[in-house]
């Protein structure tokens, strides 16, 4: 059996199965561990929801920021952006089907056996993994509950900007979701920054990557994530595929990022975890334009 972890897919279904094409992913055996933003802002969402639901226990998915999206535009708790290409699952005889079963993935999964961690974004540099865990399973049962509209319509703001171990209620869920699903830069003393999304290098200063931040709990851990595609498109640009990137990972404070920015025209990223990690790609379309 070979476990495949695959970064944001964003409804690029033609993408995604010439992808399990090229790893030669075989359903009845192999495993995929998929980075969360299943859906939106590319073509043919419905399709991937129904395959990777369809796949079972075959394939373990966290929740990203555009799947949290999908879910409050759903139930009339946030309203559409512009690039959303939610329609085709909002309109479908399924959807509600599909949506449920969206609502109850998880936002961390981790497996001892493999030592990797996944998640969509990022850890609070003040966790180590067991409380991101626990922060994890607090805000899943709250999105699996019957008052998660409820949530919903209050879990999309940028406040508090740094974990406290004494938070509580809302504000608590609220950081929780923002460092699981929206975060890429941090201050120093730990506090996230929601506002800057390039590349490493490009940030203002005093900023850094959430796992650059001197003291960081869960460093050592082995984490592969997603969100960030500036990252991830870097981070591998030129480094040969079908080859072993340990030493790239080790290089990287043991963190693997797997957007490759497949929606603006980029690569859907693969990575083989079980053993050497190994990395694979197809080159993708690019279905939405980035703002300038």
């Amino acid at each position: 059996m070979a476990v495949y972890a695959v970064g944001d897919i964003q409804g690029c279904y033609a993408e995604f199965r010439a992808l399990l094409d090229r790893i030669e992913f075989d359903e009845q055996k192999d495993k995929l561990w998929l980075t969360g933003d299943l859906v939106n802002r590319g073509p043919e969402n419905l399709a991937v929801l129904r395959f990777v639901r369809d796949l079972g226990d075959r394939a373990v998915c966290v929740l990203g920021n555009h799947d949290l999206h999908l879910l409050a535009v759903a139930c009339g708790a946030r309203s559409r952006a512009s690039g959303d290409t939610l329609e085709d699952v909002l309109s479908a005889p399924d959807g509600p089907e599909l949506l449920d079963w969206l609502r109850r993935r998880p936002l961390l999964h981790r497996d001892r056996d493999l030592d990797w961690v996944m998640v969509h974004a990022g850890l609070a540099p003040q966790w180590d993994i067991a409380m991101a865990e626990r922060c994890a399973r607090e805000l899943e049962a709250r999105l699996r509950g019957d008052d998660y509209v409820k949530l919903l319509k209050k879990l999309f703001r940028t406040q508090p900007d740094k974990w406290e171990d004494d938070l509580q209620g809302i504000e608590r869920l609220r950081i929780t979701t923002n460092c699981l699903t929206r975060l890429r830069y941090c201050r120093p003393d730990g506090g996230i920054v929601m506002k800057h999304s390039g590349a490493p290098g490009t940030q203002p200063d005093g900023l850094l990557p959430w796992f650059r931040v001197p003291g960081r709990a869960s460093r050592g851990a082995r984490i592969v994530f997603g969100h960030w595609s500036t990252l991830g498109g870097a981070t591998f640009a030129g480094k040969p595929r079908g080859e072993s990137i340990n030493s790239q990972i080790a290089a990287h404070d043991q963190v693997l990022p797997l957007d490759g920015g497949c929606v603006w025209g980029g690569e859907l990223l693969a990575a083989r975890l079980d053993g050497e990690t190994v990395l694979s790609s197809v080159a993708c379309e690019a279905w939405q334009q980035p703002e300038a």
